[in-house]
């Protein structure tokens, strides 16, 4: 499969200037996003187009609740933008234009945006958009207003309806409520793939390999892989049983924390950091840095917790390092060896 192109703004000229368009904040790319998706590639087939999706970083209500000075306003994130375009990339869209949504940005009139972004800016010949699709300032334009500017801006547009699985409608919303209960059962099956960070492994504080002797008797104490969660208000917080991809052919089961480390660190951070259960010799001591990694989150063992000291905090990462044992002990069947476990949507 080709690789998908990636482009801030556009104003880039090497932008596909034709296109068939979809618009929107794709947080999870979730099953419903993956139906629109699949539609999108469908219609751009049909017209012989690039199929080209408009992003937005930061998150428009990040946008607005800083503006406000209410950080508790913005939304919890579920993927960093890394993992969100390699997820728009795995569902096989050729082209995507991440816009910065700022103050310009947002004073824009319904008409300005349709005019500068849509026709000059991409050349849209098809707009696929959602149900509750809004835009321009105080999100004043919709769908209506989109559909009657097409015929003269030159652009088709499309809507979809909502994507419900089990009766449910699919959301960015649903799958924060999920991740948020720690009910990764739930949030698998609305994203139809288990909830997963990935990330270049980073250097830390070094604290976990002082925590004692590690349970699979190495001597290293708890040596752990660090990943940063690019945003301060992840969508999952705790503990978690987890499979480990990319270091070797295999995944590696473990065990990980993702939160910002209250007992050893209070930068306000937000980092995963990761216990593979068995580390394999042929990595060495150090062959985890700097390798990109993608950690799936199977199971949530414990909230994140604030511990009195080093000896009680070694005591509960035991405590999970054994539950997380028993979990993958009684899972193994359940997940395959190798690849991801994914489930696509197709039309």
């Amino acid at each position: 499969m080709p690789r998908m192109r990636v482009f801030r703004g556009t104003h880039h000229p090497d932008i596909a200037r034709a296109c068939a368009l979809t618009i929107g904040n794709f947080d999870g790319v979730h099953r419903g996003h993956q139906a629109m998706l699949a539609l999108l590639r469908s219609e751009a087939r049909h017209r012989a187009l690039p199929s080209c999706v408009m992003t937005f970083e930061p998150h428009p209500r990040d946008f607005f609740a800083a503006l406000a000075g209410k950080p508790e306003l913005a939304p919890a994130r579920i993927v960093t933008l890394r993992d969100k375009l390699g997820e728009l990339e795995r569902c096989g869209i050729d082209q995507t234009v991440v816009m910065r949504f700022d103050a310009g940005f947002a004073a824009q009139s319904p008409q300005r945006f349709i005019d500068d972004v849509l026709v000059r800016g991409l050349g849209a010949k098809l707009v696929l958009v959602g149900d509750d699709f809004r835009f321009g300032a105080k999100r004043s334009g919709d769908y209506a207003m989109l559909d009657a500017a097409g015929p003269t801006s030159g652009f088709d547009v499309a809507r979809m309806n909502s994507y419900e699985v089990h009766g449910t409608r699919v959301s960015s919303s649903a799958v924060r409520d999920a991740l948020g209960s720690g009910d990764m059962e739930r949030a698998a099956s609305l994203l139809g793939r288990p909830y997963s960070i990935s990330g270049h492994v980073v250097h830390g504080r070094k604290v976990g390999r002082t925590l004692g002797e590690s349970a699979s008797g190495r001597g290293d104490g708890f040596r752990t892989l660090n990943l940063r969660f690019s945003h301060p208000k992840p969508a999952a917080l705790g503990v978690f049983a987890v499979r480990t991809f990319g270091l070797t052919h295999e995944p590696l089961h473990g065990v990980a924390s993702l939160g910002q480390r209250p007992t050893v660190d209070d930068s306000g951070r937000v980092v995963l950091e990761v216990y593979c259960l068995d580390w394999p010799r042929e990595l060495g001591a150090e062959g985890g840095y700097a390798k990109l990694v993608c950690v799936e989150l199977l199971h949530k063992l414990r909230d994140e917790a604030r511990y009195d000291g080093l000896a009680a905090l070694t005591a509960a990462i035991r405590r999970d390092v054994d539950d997380a044992r028993a979990f993958h002990a009684a899972h193994a069947a359940t997940y395959t060896t190798t690849g991801r476990q994914t489930t696509r949507d197709r039309i």
